[in-house]
């Protein structure tokens, strides 16, 4: 299943998630810092959701006190949320 999320208070302004049960089959973060953006989606990838939302939440990035990787964990949380 695909999910959207537009994050907030980061450079990044789409979040393109892909879930299959419980593991993150694909991430595509559209803004940001390139490099940053693609290793954290690539990292992710095969990872069960929960184990990501545990390695990625409250991650700052500078004074903005989250992070696309913060943001992706939210985006996560809310996925199980939904269902």
């Amino acid at each position: 299943m695909e999910y959207r999320y537009k994050p907030q208070g980061v450079c990044s302004y789409e979040m393109i998630i892909e879930i299959e049960e419980d593991i993150i089959k694909k991430v595509t973060i559209q803004g940001g810092c390139a490099g940053n953006t693609v290793g954290v989606s690539r990292l992710v990838e095969g990872m069960k959701i929960e184990e990501a939302i545990k390695r990625l939440k409250g991650i700052p990035c500078g004074m903005r006190g989250t992070s696309c990787p913060d943001q992706l964990a939210l985006a996560l949380e809310e996925i199980i949320n939904k269902r």
